[in-house]
């Protein structure tokens, strides 16, 4: 919660005169994927690159911004296709979230809260991917944001870790995620793991909701509201 003491031009503000003008305010960055962004489930390979997304309202951050109140500022970064390490070259070559989370870092804030959620896209099979090895991207996330450098830059923040729900192996991207269903699972107690050692909140989405039966993938609008309301109860405990 910070409160400016200062005017546009430099001048020094008076008590008074920052109260009536100024409202204190936290903020929170949600950096994701698909199910940051808030795409829905896909049933027809026909909409594939369309940007469908839900509205502001539906998707778990806004839901989450709307349960903390109107002292918090929401800024939305959830990109479909990212991934926490990985240049697709099937998607431009450019959903590495690494490079991304360090430039959102440096555009945005200061932050108080930082949610990552990451390590579905990992789990494709074009990156025969290990566990392991996804579980590592993302603790180079953590050590990114948990790190002097961005601690410093925004005089400190609290980082929450979200594992993912479970890819489930069903309808029209079930080829782009096969072997996905036991890679994701088997992440999830890593990432719990990564999140203790880095000093960070943890949340397995697993616990709050389930990957759509139509892709496999996505969250339905009812999902959500409910992943939504799990995250701001974990930032109100900080």
């Amino acid at each position: 919660m910070r409160s400016p003491d200062a005017d546009s031009k430099g001048q020094t503000l008076d008590k008074a005169s920052a109260a009536s003008h100024c409202v204190s305010m936290s903020t929170v960055l949600t950096f994701g994927d698909s199910n940051t962004h808030g795409t829905p489930p896909i049933a027809n390979l026909d909409t594939l690159g369309i940007c469908d997304r839900y509205p502001k309202g539906t998707r778990w951050p806004t839901v989450m911004a709307a349960a903390l109140g109107k002292e918090w500022d929401l800024v939305e970064d959830g990109l479909p296709g990212r991934t926490a390490q990985f240049d697709d070259p099937v998607m431009d070559g450019v959903m590495n979230g690494y490079p991304a989370l360090r430039q959102a870092l440096q555009s945005h804030g200061p932050l108080d809260v930082l949610t990552i959620m990451l390590g579905t896209n990992d789990t494709k099979a074009r990156f025969s991917a290990t566990p392991r090895r996804i579980a590592e991207g993302i603790t180079r996330l953590l050590d990114l944001a948990t790190g002097p450098e961005m601690q410093t830059r925004h005089a400190g923040f609290k980082v929450l870790l979200i594992a993912p729900a479970s890819v489930i192996e069903v309808g029209v991207l079930a080829s782009e995620f096969i072997g996905a269903n036991a890679r994701s699972t088997a992440l999830t107690p890593l990432l719990r793991a990564a999140a203790i050692s880095k000093g960070a909140a943890f949340l397995d989405a697993g616990d709050v909701v389930s990957s759509s039966q139509i892709d496999g993938v996505h969250l339905t609008a009812s999902a959500h509201k409910s992943l939504g309301l799990a995250v701001a109860r974990v930032i109100r405990g900080f």
